[in-house]
């Protein structure tokens, strides 16, 4: 139950937001989402240290989700980019 919570919400291809055919602005969907709950949460809370605290969290949190999402599409798509690394070109 949780999981399929969890991917309703902050899956792509499970939420209303897999609609939007363009990754990028999927993703910039996402990250204005995530800033209004900060800002939410930080106003529930009564503290600008909150908000800054939080929305650090959420940037970092969605950055690594995105730059591993990224890592796995290139692995798929183009695994020889991966040769370059080991070869240091």
């Amino acid at each position: 139950m949780l999981q399929t919570v969890y991917n309703s919400i902050m899956r792509r291809k499970h939420n209303p937001l897999s609609n939007i055919p363009d990754v990028a602005t999927g993703h910039l969907v996402m990250q204005l989402l995530a800033w209004m709950w900060c800002v939410i949460f930080s106003m529930w809370m009564s503290s600008v240290y909150i908000f800054g605290v939080t929305a650090i969290a959420h940037a970092v949190i969605i950055a690594a989700i995105f730059i591993t999402a990224a890592t796995f599409y290139t692995a798929k798509t183009s695994p020889s980019s991966f040769a370059k690394m080991k070869n240091g070109n």
